[in-house]
Formats: C-alpha cells, sequence, structure tokens
C-alpha cells in the first residue's frame, strides 16, 4: 500500500516556523503508529533556512516563483507594521498557487502542515486539502480582542476596553489591506469562497497550539488542541571560540530570531560595551545591511547557533519574544529579558513575565538603557532564578512533536 504524504509547507525564510516544522515532521516519522506511516515531504517558496529541510533528508521541493531578500524584508517590515501595503499583488498570488496546485495535484497529499505559508489557506480550499496549523494563542480572536498585547499595562477597565476596540479595528484593516483583501481577489479568481476575517484565514481544519496549556490561560476553540512547545534541535556544531568563551563574568545569551529590527539589534548590541557581562550573539544575519557597526570586546558576534544548547550556557537571555524563541530560552531553565518587536511578541513576553523571572521592554526609542537596568536586577534575582527552573520543568513535561504526531496519525492515519 503506498503512503500517505504528510506535506510541510513552512516560510523558510523564518527560522522558527522551519525549525518547528522540521521538529515535527521528525516527530511523525520517529513515532510511527503500528502498522502505518506517513510519506513525509517539504514544500518551500525560498529562504535562507531551506538548507536545515535539505539536512533532514526529507524530500524538498521548490517552487517558483522565489521569495527574494528584498520581498523577505518587506513581509517582516508589514508583519512589524513598520510599512502598510499588500503583502502580494494579484499576479503573484495566481502565479504562486498556480504552481503550487499543479504541484499538490501530482503528490496528492492526506493533508498539508504550515505555520504562516501565505497562500496555503487559499491553494487548499482550491484542492479541498485538508490543513493543518501550526498556531500560538495570540493568534485567537480574544487576543486581539483585548489589545493584542499593547494594553496589558492599561489598569482602568474603562479606558482599556475602548483602547482595545480601537486597537482591534486598527488591526482588522491592517490586516485587510496587507494580506486578506489581495487574497480575497485571489479567491475570485479561482471561484472559491472568500475570507470574511484574518481569523478565517487563520483557522485550519485541525489547529495545533505549540505552547504549553497555562502558558497564557487561554481557552480553546474545539477545533483547536495545545501540543506543547516544540523547540528546535538542531545539531549543527557549537563553533569552538563559543565554547571557549570566558567565565569569569555573567553570560548574557542575545538572540532576535530573524525577524529582528536590524536598527534596534545594532542599538542594544553596541549598548553591550563596558557593561560586566560577557555576551555570545547570533545576530550577523540581521545587520548585512547596517554600516559601521563597534562590536564591543566582551561580545562574540556570532552566525545562527544551536539555542537550545548555548541557552544552557548562559546565565540570562535577551530576546525578542517569538513563540520558539521564548520556549526554547524558558526550557533553558534561565531568566529573561524580552523586547518585542511586534504585539504578538510583546505578549508572550507579557506571558512570561507574568511568571516571575522576565521583564519585558517596549521596542520604542532606545530601550538599551532599561535592558541593561533588567539585566542586573534578574542576575541578583534568586526567586526569579528558580521560578524560571520551576517552568522549565514543567515544559519538559510536554513533548510537543510527539503530540503533535499522535494527533496528525489519529486525524489522517489510515
Amino acid at each position: 500500500m503506498d503512503k500517505k504524504v504528510l506535506l510541510f509547507a513552512p516560510c523558510a525564510y523564518n527560522l522558527a516556523e522551519t525549525t518547528r516544522m522540521i521538529q515535527i515532521a521528525k516527530g511523525v516519522s520517529e513515532h510511527e503508529r503500528a502498522g502505518e506511516c506517513f510519506d513525509i515531504q517539504f514544500i518551500s517558496e525560498g529562504g535562507d533556512f531551506e538548507y536545515l529541510i535539505e539536512n533532514t533528508g526529507f524530500p524538498l521541493k521548490t517552487l517558483e516563483p522565489r521569495v527574494t531578500p528584498e520581498k523577505v524584508d518587506y513581509l517582516y517590515r508589514l508583519d512589524k507594521a513598520e510599512t502598510l501595503g499588500s503583502a502580494f499583488t494579484l499576479n503573484e498570488l495566481i502565479e504562486k498557487i498556480d504552481n503550487e496546485l499543479e504541484y499538490l495535484r501530482s503528490v496528492r497529499p492526506a493533508a498539508i502542515v504550515t505555520g504562516s505559508y501565505v497562500t496555503m489557506p487559499l491553494t487548499h480550499k482550491i484542492l479541498g486539502v485538508p490543513l493543518v496549523w501550526v498556531v500560538q494563542s495570540t493568534w485567537l480572536e480574544d487576543f486581539f480582542a483585548n489589545g493584542a498585547g499593547m494594553t496589558e499595562d492599561i489598569r482602568f477597565l474603562p479606558i482599556k476596553k475602548l483602547v482595545d476596540f480601537f486597537i482591534f479595528k486598527l488591526i482588522d484593516i491592517w490586516m485587510k489591506i496587507s494580506l486578506i483583501n489581495p487574497l480575497n481577489k485571489a479567491a475570485v479568481h479561482y471561484n472559491v469562497e472568500e475570507f470574511k476575517t484574518i481569523f478565517e484565514y487563520w483557522h485550519g481544519d485541525l489547529n495545533l497550539v505549540a505552547e504549553p496549556s497555562d502558558f497564557t490561560g487561554a481557552n480553546l476553540p474545539p477545533d483547536y488542541r495545545f501540543i506543547g512547545p516544540v523547540i528546535a534541535q538542531e545539531n549543527f556544531p557549537i563553533p569552538q571560540e563559543v565554547l571557549d568563551i570566558p567565565r569569569d563574568k555573567p553570560l548574557i545569551y542575545f538572540a532576535m530570531g530573524s525577524s529582528g529590527t536590524p536598527e534596534i539589534v545594532k542599538k542594544i548590541l553596541e549598548s553591550f560595551a563596558g557593561k560586566p557581562y560577557r555576551v555570545i550573539a547570533p545576530v550577523k544575519a540581521l545587520l548585512k545591511s547596517i554600516p559601521n557597526i563597534h562590536i564591543p570586546e566582551n561580545v562574540l558576534l556570532t552566525d545562527w547557533l544551536p539555542a537550545h544548547q548555548v541557552n544552557k550556557m548562559a546565565d540570562l537571555s535577551v530576546i525578542h519574544g517569538g513563540i520558539g524563541t521564548i520556549m526554547t530560552a524558558a526550557y533553558a531553565g534561565k531568566p529573561i529579558v524580552g523586547v518585542g518587536m511586534q504585539p504578538e511578541q510583546s505578549s508572550n513576553l507579557a506571558a512570561i513575565e507574568r511568571k516571575g523571572f522576565a521583564i519585558r521592554i517596549p521596542k520604542s526609542g532606545d530601550p538599551s538603557k532599561k535592558i541593561h537596568k533588567a539585566i542586573q536586577f534578574l542576575l541578583k534575582n534568586e526567586e526569579a532564578k528558580q521560578k524560571a527552573k520551576d517552568f522549565s520543568e514543567s515544559l519538559k513535561q510536554w513533548d510537543g512533536p510527539y503530540k503533535a504526531a499522535e494527533i496528525l496519525y489519529e486525524e489522517f492515519g489510515s
């Protein structure tokens, strides 16, 4: 009997999403149910992290048109509300979807698993193939209706509700301009039902929430399932210079994922000069477009590192608040200072801050002074260190890839 194809569609220009898809695919492969298994395949429209997929040995189909570095930069600026416009033109969407349809019809997947592949929620509709979203609770409508992580510090409830209302409306307009309206034009072209809201777009036939159930306290709709954290376990070697870094001072791990704003990353990086700690900073890729950067003597600037290993070396992490980065840092059991680049990340940081071992810093202006004040506070705070260890132990009760595999076999296996 031919195996059923389980197709993974990550945005391979996003490090966290790519590694999350890889870990779930590995979980499915390693935890086959008796008498059945999936034929795991990947597709990608481009990005710096396709090589991570290739390194796994899973088949990877690269599709045209490829996303260029310029397009990736534009998409990230849209995501962080640093610009306003449409993610893709109608012609771009039609070309992408036509190529996806041609390939998907040839492999006939039992289901498509994605985390933010822009066209897949429409492509799956056209074909009638089940779609699995890997999401987080900050993608639910309740999150956006309650201020999208931007009003948590407003204590006077009537004012908060008013601000929440206007934020919800603004985000709705922003999402429609950047994503929903262009996709709906394509939906008309393919004669399928349009998306009414961003929440309908983000809603699949199955929705896996990659966080522990007590992370934000969200109540899930019936077709959403908590699977726990899905932490990148890429085993590329740690450079010797990282292993050899002196441990004469506290060690800080400074990571901004693949979506950090370069100008903010530069300011934070340079602000480490003269501070009483050493810093491992895998942010080199984010600074390619920034000239005249001064790298302090106490900072080791590197390319991407295996975060799950280097986090354990550090005494504290300074991160941007993406769900993968948050969970990896928390899994290491160390305190966290966070600077969210967009509302979702700020809300992730607020959730971890409520657990007593993190401090959230706004990105506006120059956050450097507040960051260093927070670092000094947490390095001396034994209660915060213990709470970080306690939360780490609770995370270890989850096996996200295995739980996802169980659910995928249950829903789409033979």
